[in-house]
């Protein structure tokens, strides 16, 4: 599936379906917030969350008092229903339509956030590409988290075929750049009560 393919794919999604309508709506991501809480990242940190969609990472970012979040994702219709949701709010947040494997960053950053994106890159290069914009594009001192399905968790997403990950193979996958801080398994509740078995893994720059 192409770009293009996947963008329609997306922008459909959004744009026929509820705010709990999908298996990933969370109100409080609270995985992804606790990364913040447990390294102490500054206020002041330069943060992207890659694939973010209409996530509400961004709400509790902003709650927190982050002044420099981009959000990126390959569905401008996604995006559109964030900026919605925020009003005013979505002012003071950078909002990127791209492809994470073909995203070409204007800035780096000190925290990369991606919860659910990565798993969907299934080929060798795009997985290759992708690894090499965070590693070029993170702060020498910068953090990468990660959260894929794990082997316990769904092989397929919204029709989509996805790559899963243990904590070895999310570790092997970023070394040329990253070294590992920490991994966990998650299960996350959909809306549906059903479970989704998650690895998150946190990294920190380790080439020059």
């Amino acid at each position: 599936m192409d770009f293009f393919d996947q963008q329609n794919h997306w922008n459909n999604i959004y744009q026929t379906k509820e705010l709990k309508g999908v298996s990933w709506y969370q109100s409080t991501p609270e995985t992804s917030l606790s990364f913040f809480e447990k390294l102490k990242v500054p206020l002041t940190a330069k943060i992207i969350d890659i694939g973010g969609g209409d996530s509400f990472l961004v709400d509790h970012l902003l709650d927190l008092g982050y002044t420099d979040i981009s959000v990126l994702d390959i569905s401008e219709a996604a995006l559109n229903r964030a900026k919605q949701r925020l009003g005013k709010r979505s002012e003071n947040v950078k909002w990127i339509v791209a492809n994470a494997a073909s995203f070409k960053p204007e800035e780096k950053y000190d925290f990369w956030h991606d919860r659910a994106a990565f798993h969907f890159l299934t080929e060798v290069d795009q997985i290759s590409n992708y690894v090499d914009i965070a590693g070029k594009n993170i702060n020498s001192d910068g953090i990468l988290v990660i959260g894929t399905f794990s082997e316990q968790g769904p092989k397929k997403c919204s029709g989509i075929n996805i790559k899963q990950y243990t904590e070895n193979s999310m570790k092997e996958t970023f070394n040329p750049f990253f070294e590992k801080i920490d991994c966990l398994t998650i299960d996350h509740k959909t809306p549906f009560d059903t479970i989704q078995n998650f690895t998150f893994c946190s990294f920190k720059h380790s080439a020059p």
